[in-house]
């Protein structure tokens, strides 16, 4: 079974509630034949906070960060669904074992060779118009690679990027980025633009159409574009 196909048919165990989400985040391990597998994160819709600035369902774009980022070819967000349980629909991504004290400053400064995978979730929160990407939504995982998670906060038609990631403001977007990106001027599929609203689909594919024609990286001119807490 791959792992999309584990999120989808395996019997769900919640062992418990995630500390210090503002949202209700349930980690939950996942039985096949009785046999716990893997383990899953579930962000059910009837726990989400209403927010003035989003409207309800983040859970969809959880789905539609994952998504966008298979669609792209650059990995790097867990897989994703949109399942029913316990507390009501809601996402199901796979957890990451990984190193919880790290986050993206520490790796940053400690792993060069790991910057290519940094660049490509710098790239994805440009296009998403992440809002909320402080450093401990990259996670090191114990596979060796960055995995990135919390895209609740994403896809606004309104510019809204918020992020830690400015180290990269004014490079040349990697070559092996580009054909993603064009691939997403071209078109957005199907399968993110059901989870979005019109405008936001619109606004996605103007800010690729605007990246791929700057060729750099932004950088962030007000000094203000920076999530709260940094970690």
């Amino acid at each position: 079974m791959d792992a999309l196909q584990v999120l989808a048919e395996a019997e769900i165990d919640i062992e418990g509630r995630m500390p210090w989400s503002s949202n209700a985040t349930f980690l939950c391990n996942l039985l096949v034949e009785g046999a716990q597998v893997a383990q899953a994160i579930y962000k059910p819709h009837r726990g989400e906070r209403p927010l003035w600035d989003f409207p309800s369902g983040l859970y969809q774009r959880e789905v539609a960060a994952y998504r966008l980022t298979a669609f792209l070819g650059w990995g790097g967000v867990p897989p994703t669904i949109i399942r029913d349980s316990k507390f009501g629909v809601g996402s199901f991504q796979l957890f990451m074992p990984s190193n919880f004290e790290e986050h993206y400053f520490t790796i940053r400064e400690t792993r060069e060779d790991l910057y290519p995978q940094l660049r490509a979730i710098c790239a994805f929160d440009v296009l998403s118009n992440n809002t909320d990407r402080k450093a401990g939504h990259c996670l090191m995982g114990l596979d060796d690679n960055v995995w990135a998670i919390d895209q609740g906060l994403c896809f606004a038609a309104e510019y809204k990027l918020r992020t830690v990631i400015w180290d990269f403001g004014n490079e040349e977007l990697p070559a092996e980025l580009i054909p993603g990106i064009e691939k997403l001027v071209a078109e957005v599929p199907a399968d993110i633009a059901e989870l979005l609203h019109d405008d936001e689909v619109v606004a996605l594919q103007e800010r690729a159409e605007e990246l791929l024609l700057e060729g750099i990286f932004p950088i962030d001119l007000t000094g203000r574009r920076h999530p709260w807490p940094l970690i």
